[in-house]
């Protein structure tokens, strides 16, 4: 059946790589875009742009005529300054869009939330859906306005509307604009800039089959439910020696003390950054990196079918795709 989707965030990194899914599998897109985005992701595909802010008054209007939305639009910041846009964006833009699909009578609606949402569980824990991290306990203002955006989503499934909520992990791979703070971490690499790492872990997917994810919840998921969007748990150290096995560099051997980053965040946010210097490090970054944030995507394999394609192979892909965008 083809569908005529409405999509929010079709610019950023899942976003590009859902439209072109959506295109592929022979489906119709409309992209809400704002007047100032790069456009790049979406150039040259057959996309129908309406140009406009989560939280217009008239998204209801721009999105009649569609009938499925993906909501994948969110602001992604580590940084103190930027805690107001974060919850402008992500839980009220979350409220006001999700308003308008009830006003377009939209059908069905996929959000997509993050793992950053349900927190971490205890050092090396790894956790499913069912677990949630007190709101409070949630590492920094982006976590937390995940978690609030999360619970506009179950609002509107209590007054009606029938809305699937996934939660990607870490996803790599092409298409990576930004780029994001993973993409960034392979960018580093590859300029042969990280002489050293903090020990921790992360679950890694292929971006492609968070895309799948998101169609594959618009098809089989529960209304309601939430589907971790993840496959392989990685330490840290893991995921350099494999992008040290894919570009043939050698990968840093030193681990850095966490209180020697933490320093130097606290020092440029709460000092340098009022003065009008840029921080390096986002101290909410470095205090997630305390804890392995690992995640069992075995609910969206089993329910949704998810794909679980090789992490390595997603890792070799963003890589090409960095060196033939010019990144490195």
């Amino acid at each position: 059946m083809t569908i005529k989707a409405f999509i929010t965030g079709g610019t950023g990194f899942i976003g590009a790589n859902l439209v072109r899914l959506l295109l592929q599998q022979g489906h119709q897109v409309r992209a809400l875009v704002r007047p100032q985005s790069c456009l790049d992701n979406l150039k040259e595909l057959d996309v129908e742009q309406v140009e406009g802010d989560l939280n217009d008054s008239d998204l209801a209007a721009k999105m009649r005529g569609t009938h499925i939305l993906f909501h994948v639009a969110a602001h992604y910041s580590l940084y103190q300054k930027d805690r107001r846009q974060l919850y402008q964006s992500n839980v009220l833009g979350t409220r006001s869009i999700l308003e308008a699909a009830r006003q377009a009578r939209i059908e069905r609606t996929v959000y997509t939330s993050s793992v950053a949402a349900i927190g971490v569980g205890k050092f090396g824990q790894i956790i499913n859906e069912t677990y949630q991290s007190p709101v409070e306990k949630l590492v920094g203002h982006y976590k937390k306005s995940k978690y609030w955006a999360e619970q506009e989503a179950y609002k509107a499934v209590q007054n009606g509307q029938d809305i699937v909520i996934v939660n990607p992990s870490t996803p790599i791979g092409p298409w990576d604009i930004k780029p994001t703070p993973t993409g960034s971490i392979i960018l580093r690499f590859l300029r042969r800039q990280m002489p050293a790492y903090v020990d921790t872990g992360l679950n890694l997917i292929d971006v492609r089959d968070v895309a799948w994810g998101h169609l594959l919840a618009l098809e089989k998921g529960k209304s309601g439910e939430r589907y971790i969007l993840g496959h392989k748990n990685l330490s840290f150290k893991g995921l350099l020696e494999e992008l040290a096995t894919i570009t043939r560099f050698n990968a840093p051997q030193q681990t850095v003390p966490l209180w020697l980053p933490l320093t130097i965040a606290w020092i440029e946010e709460s000092l340098l950054a009022p003065l009008g210097r840029s921080p390096s490090l986002a101290l909410d970054g470095v205090q997630m990196s305390q804890f392995p944030m690992y995640y069992d995507g075995t609910k969206a394999v089993k329910e949704l079918g998810l794909p679980q394609s090789s992490v390595k192979q997603a890792l070799q892909d963003a890589v090409t795709w960095f060196v033939n965008h010019g990144y490195s």
